[in-house]
């Protein structure tokens, strides 16, 4: 035993020199390292910007008011902050290896948190990010939806109103607080209706030990100030006028929430059938709001399950995953779409149902979150 010792004190010395070494080339690269004026090139000349080197892509883009979204604050690990980088990207660092499909990678993809710009540099941005901004709100409401579920309410204060499509979301910053030194971003789909443009409300639901949602759920208060930017995603209503089959769980309420009630406003009478998940009754929510616009339109039909109801719950309604309520009730779905919205795993195994109803890739849409 005694003559390991020496090697494992070897080898945590060593690690902590390479440590060391790393952190201080990081820092000399920061500080010391004069990249210059750089200049990137968006989209093909539509926009040119003038920024100092140093930086990552991500950061830099921000300074100039273009919002890419990052869930994880830059720290590479969520993968939302993709771009293309045509020129000027240099090679690609091993924290985006593994964020990166072979054909992004043969596509010049890159996650933008782990660019530096050392260059000038050519870029593409997706039009929707070009329209994306940062919004400061008050909370005017915050509401139980159920146990670990809740609605809240921010009246915008500047700018005054928000343009997007129901479906798409926002990055709402949780500010440092205790033991989180720094501000943070997550991602939450908008539940409210783009016709009230002057407000937005979002479905959030406690995740043990979640830096943002831990902030929601216990310092949050109505007539707090907070900070957005957005608005992001392709999730939304397509433009065609294919059936629809919406399959959530959970907090992934939310965008269905806003499509459905956005249908109604606006006569749009596309047949949908709306699944929705929970484990208990206590875990539904929105369910006779829902239920109503089952009774009062003919092309929208709203089916709740519960996955393990309790004697108590005096549920006869479906029961079962939720993915086995689809494959009951779905026989053919050829000439159907078919959005997802809620945890990997539930996404995943919806998909391979309505797979394999007929249902072909190009016609599966889905917006998971962790």
């Amino acid at each position: 035993m005694t003559s390991v010792l020496p090697i494992i004190l070897a080898a945590a010395a060593a690690c902590a020199v390479t440590t060391s070494l790393a952190a201080m080339l990081m820092l000399a690269e920061r500080y010391l390292v004069k990249y210059g004026t750089c200049r990137l090139d968006v989209n093909s000349s539509d926009r040119v910007i003038e920024v100092k080197g140093g930086k990552s892509v991500l950061e830099s883009l921000k300074a100039e008011g273009i919002f890419v979204p990052s869930a994880c604050g830059g720290r590479g690990t969520c993968a939302y902050c993709k771009l293309k980088i045509t020129e000027g990207g240099g090679p690609v660092a091993p924290t985006e290896l593994a964020l990166l499909s072979e054909q992004e990678l043969s596509e010049n993809v890159r996650i933008t948190c782990q660019v530096k710009v050392r260059n000038d540099m050519s870029l593409v941005v997706p039009e929707h990010l070009l329209s994306a901004g940062e919004y400061r709100g008050v909370v005017e409401r915050i509401t139980d939806l159920t146990h670990d579920i809740k609605n809240l309410r921010i009246r915008l204060v500047e700018p005054k109103s928000i343009k997007y499509q129901p479906g798409q979301y926002i990055q709402l910053e949780a500010p440092a607080y205790g033991s989180n030194p720094e501000a943070v971003f997550r991602a939450y789909s908008m539940s409210s209706m783009p016709d009230e443009d002057d407000c937005l409300e979002l479905i959030i639901r406690l995740v043990p030990g979640g830096i943002c949602t831990t902030w929601v759920f216990t310092m949050l208060a109505e007539g707090d100030e907070v900070r957005f930017n957005g608005p992001y995603g392709d999730f939304h209503l397509s433009e065609t006028d294919r059936e629809m089959i919406w399959i959530a769980g959970g907090s992934g309420m939310a965008p269905f929430w806003s499509m459905v009630r956005h249908m109604a406003a606006h006569d749009m009478a596309r047949k949908t059938t709306y699944f929705f998940g929970a484990v208990r009754a206590r875990d539904l929510f929105l369910v006779e709001e829902l239920r109503k616009l089952d009774q009062h339109h003919e092309w929208f039909t709203f089916v709740p399950a519960l996955s393990a109801p309790a004697d108590e719950d005096n549920w006869d309604g479906e029961t079962g995953r939720i993915t086995d309520v689809v494959d009951r009730h779905v026989s053919d779905g050829s000439q159907a779409e078919v959005y997802l919205c809620g945890s990997p795993g539930m996404v995943d195994a919806a998909g391979r149902v309505v797979t394999a109803k007929g249902i072909p890739p190009e016609r599966i849409f889905f917006d998971k979150f962790g």
